[in-house]
C-alpha cells in the first residue's frame, strides 16, 4: 500500500485526510505527503507532509 493514495478518519474529526502513504509504522503512525483536508466531499486546505498518530486513527481506506 506504499505509495498508494489513501483517506483516514480520526478520532474526534469530521473531516478526512488524503495523501499518499510514504510510510507506516508497527504502531500504525502513518506519514502522508501532499495530504489534503476533506469535508462534504470537498477539499478544505492543503496540508501538505503530515504524521498522523497510530492510536487516533479509525479507517484508512485506498482511493480509486
Amino acid at each position: 500500500m506504499i505509495g498508494t493514495r489513501v483517506q483516514v478518519e480520526m478520532k474526534g474529526d469530521v473531516h478526512l485526510l488524503e495523501g499518499e502513504l510514504e510510510s507506516v509504522d508497527d504502531y500504525l503512525n502513518l506519514h502522508l505527503l501532499d495530504t489534503v483536508e476533506i469535508a462534504d466531499g470537498e477539499r478544505l486546505r492543503s496540508l501538505g507532509s503530515v504524521v498522523l498518530r497510530g492510536n487516533n486513527i479509525i479507517l484508512i481506506v485506498p482511493v480509486e
